[in-house]
């Protein structure tokens, strides 16, 4: 009995060391990519075509500078314009996804089902499939080269959509919000003041999702958007990198690559705590 009990310590124990090992191992080739864009942004050109060192230069700060002073790259301006888009995307995204979820989970109306189907046929539609017919539209109400095109097709989320259904579902007793209503609170209300707290964890995921897929997304405001004033961080990205060979200055791109990064990161830490400290937040239950 005493040896039995002895070999399972061990091989908790051996067991425990893997996992360790595994860990830290996923948790280093996670970090890696970041270590190398904060190396190769403190190396020039001439050292980042010779390979990659894990040894920083010392060129950060004169990286920065050639890449601010460059007037083909208008930086700061692509910074405000991602940011506008971005939380424009994740506000409407999240908002207005929530607020449809609502109606189909707390309603029962005539065609409801067919709603539910209709948008769930919507979210297996590619994008790319939709392009030429966008753009039309934008055209036609004026809309081309103006940020307002990337921002407001983002109150029709499909997917953000399905995911807030699931939450509520999950969470969203009915009970809690028929009580609302025999206190005469009103459905707007109910929704703002009752629901939406309630969602918060789901609403953080979803706006981190929606932030940065909107941050990264380089087909659609490539074909909106040709004012140099207007442009996002993608367009910039490839922009420097479609750079003449004899102009190409590597340096800079990881250089702006790191400086794109710093929103999403600031964005995350805002919200994770909503993730983690929200999770096990819910209604009343029936």
């Amino acid at each position: 009995m005493e040896e039995t009990m002895l070999n399972q310590r061990i091989f908790l124990s051996v067991r425990r060391k893997i996992v360790y090992v595994v860990l830290i191992l996923l948790t280093f080739f996670s970090i890696l990519p970041f270590i190398m864009l904060i190396v190769n942004s403190t190396r020039i050109h001439s050292q980042l075509i010779n390979g990659f060192s894990f040894i920083p230069g010392k060129y950060f700060f004169s990286n920065l500078k050639n890449l601010l002073s460059n007037d083909n790259i208008p930086v700061v301006g692509a910074l405000l314009n991602s940011v506008m888009v971005s939380v424009g995307n994740a506000v409407f995204a999240t908002y207005f996804s929530a607020m449809t979820a609502y109606g189909i989970h707390m309603y029962r109306f005539k065609g409801r089902k067919f709603a539910f189907s209709f948008i769930m046929a919507v979210m297996m539609v590619p994008a790319q499939v939709t392009t030429l017919g966008f753009l039309r539209l934008i055209g036609a109400i004026n809309l081309d080269d103006n940020l307002l095109a990337l921002i407001i097709p983002a109150i029709a989320s499909p997917v953000v959509f399905f995911y807030m259904l699931q939450y509520l579902q999950a969470f969203l007793s009915k009970s809690l919000v028929e009580a609302s209503r025999i206190d005469g609170c009103g459905e707007f209300r109910t929704f703002n003041t009752i629901v939406i707290p309630i969602i918060k964890p789901a609403i953080a995921v979803q706006g981190i999702f929606a932030f940065v897929s909107s941050w990264n997304n380089y087909f659609l405001p490539a074909l909106v958007i040709n004012s140099k004033s207007r442009k996002t961080i993608p367009i910039l990205i490839a922009q420097l990198r479609a750079a003449d060979y004899m102009k190409f200055d590597l340096a800079q791109v990881y250089m702006l690559i790191f400086i794109a990064i710093i929103p999403l990161l600031i964005v995350y830490l805002l919200l994770s705590r909503q993730i983690i400290g929200g999770v096990t937040l819910g209604g009343v239950k029936e």
